[in-house]
């Protein structure tokens, strides 16, 4: 069942999204279902508000703030760790050291994932 064409009404701006391979299935068999093409099939949900939607909470400045910061210092602790590897790798940098950095790098992060959880 297509959509009735008005005069200069074509398709032909694309809209597109990704699916992982599951939700992409289901999606193909809600279409079957329907039997609509998968672009009937959107073009009926959004555009006859056939879809409920569940908006997510928007995020605080503060949540916003520390996400930013999390992500430069996991970029920094990135490079520590390909550091601290290359420099044990070489024998620069003992096992012991090694690993009591490799342990405090872990540490951090679990910090940093606890806190990012708590916010808001």
């Amino acid at each position: 069942m297509a959509r009735p064409k008005k005069h200069g009404d074509e398709a032909s701006k694309p809209v597109s999204f990704r699916l992982a391979e599951s939700e992409r299935l289901a999606y193909l068999a809600k279409c079957e279902a329907a039997g609509l093409s998968p672009s009937d099939f959107f073009r009926q949900c959004v555009l006859t508000n056939r879809t409920q939607i569940v908006a997510r909470p928007k995020a605080s400045a503060d949540r916003n703030r520390l996400l930013f910061l999390v992500n430069k210092t996991s970029n920094n602790m990135n490079q520590l760790a390909y550091r601290a590897n290359s420099d044990h790798l070489a024998g620069k940098l003992s096992e012991d050291k090694y690993e009591a950095l490799i342990d405090n790098l872990e540490l951090i992060a679990r910090y940093l994932k606890a806190t990012i959880n708590h916010v808001d």
